[in-house]
């Protein structure tokens, strides 16, 4: 969702309205792999860069949520996927780049 969305979006009825603050000094970053992991109490989400002829990534942001927030995110993040498709063609993946770049690391001695 846009800045603007976020600052336009009407609340439900009975919902109260809330106004989410963009910090100018935000800076974005940019991941290509990301790693989830989750306790019975939360979902941890860690992104990273791994950059091209590279043989190391580094964590470039770790957020943390409750897991009912974390299936609000999956539900909306599969909604954007639908819209985005919808205007601009289906993503392909290329076989096997999931689980590449998806997946959980491996640990010390080959698990």
């Amino acid at each position: 969702m846009s800045e603007q969305e976020a600052t336009n979006a009407q609340p439900a009825p009975g919902q109260q309205k809330i106004t989410i603050d963009m910090p100018k000094e935000l800076t974005a970053v940019y991941a290509n792999v990301a790693f989830i992991s989750h306790t019975p109490a939360e979902v941890i989400l860690d992104f990273a860069q791994v950059l091209p002829r590279t043989p190391r990534g580094k964590v470039m942001s770790r957020i943390i949520m409750s897991p009912m927030h974390a299936k609000m995110l999956h539900n909306a993040l599969a909604q954007s996927i639908t819209n985005y498709e919808r205007q601009f063609g289906e993503i392909r993946l290329p076989t096997h780049l999931a689980d590449q770049f998806f997946r959980f690391p491996q640990q010390e001695g080959g698990e």
